[in-house]
């Protein structure tokens, strides 16, 4: 508050503190949407508010995300359109991750989600899906790893259905 102001509304007032905008989304924890909001930070190396797609492809290859996985290229494609010339801001950003990932409570969220895993459209995921998924994520994991995981969530011990990652998502558990 100026001084100007400060005159005006007499001794007793205070500055009121900052606040940043609120935002939701259906489906998103409080929690999930700062995470995505320290990522969108994250790109936004010149502190503008707002992501170009050139911030992008340099934070997801120091990130060591190459820019031909076919995820983050289509990102960077989707931002590098002649309504977004300027970039994105944070609710356009926090629009396209929800969008990309949808709702993780719904069925069609949950597909989505299964899609990006099945990226050889088999309608399962296997140990190549696995260790693509986990490579892109920058996780090393072996072979006995990736084995361990299909084994306990594949009803059949080696692919994951769309049924299994739905129970697998949905499954309530109590720590």
């Amino acid at each position: 508050m100026s001084k100007q102001q400060q005159k005006l509304a007499g001794p007793g007032a205070q500055k009121s503190p900052i606040r940043r905008k609120a935002f939701e989304r259906p489906g998103l924890t409080e929690d999930e949407i700062e995470e995505i909001r320290e990522a969108f930070n994250l790109f936004d190396t010149d502190g503008s508010g707002m992501i170009d797609p050139k911030e992008l492809k340099a934070a997801m290859q120091s990130l060591g995300f190459e820019s031909k996985n076919p995820t983050i290229f289509q990102m960077i494609a989707d931002l590098d359109t002649q309504e977004n010339q300027g970039g994105i801001n944070f609710d356009q950003f926090l629009d396209a991750i929800t969008a990309k990932l949808g709702n993780k409570e719904t069925k069609e969220g949950i597909s989505r989600i299964f899609d990006l895993f099945d990226d050889d459209k088999t309608g399962s995921i296997n140990i190549h899906n696995l260790r693509r998924v986990a490579k892109e994520l920058g996780e090393t994991m072996t072979t006995e790893e990736l084995k361990e995981m299909l084994e306990r969530a594949a009803s059949n011990g080696e692919e994951i259905t769309f049924e299994d990652f739905y129970f697998i998502m949905t499954k309530k558990t109590f720590a």
